[in-house]
């Protein structure tokens, strides 16, 4: 099997676990993100789904909606 056709199969960005998401996230950010926060950010927005996946999209557009409110 082709790597890149395994990575595209475990990660969908639309139904990610917690922990896929911590290590994208790092990785985008070339900074630590642990589950933790993930799973943290991701309670207080309601976007944990009953599968324990997140929409990462869902989760990005939450932190810049936050983040938007707090530089009123």
């Amino acid at each position: 099997m082709n790597p890149r056709d395994d990575t595209a199969k475990s990660l969908k960005i639309t139904a990610i676990s917690v922990e896929d998401a911590a290590k994208a996230l790092a990785s985008a950010y070339g900074r630590r993100v642990t589950e933790e926060q993930v799973r943290a950010v991701a309670d207080a927005g309601g976007l944990l789904r009953g599968d324990g996946t997140i929409n990462l999209l869902e989760y990005v557009a939450y932190l810049v909606r936050e983040a938007s409110h707090g530089s009123e």
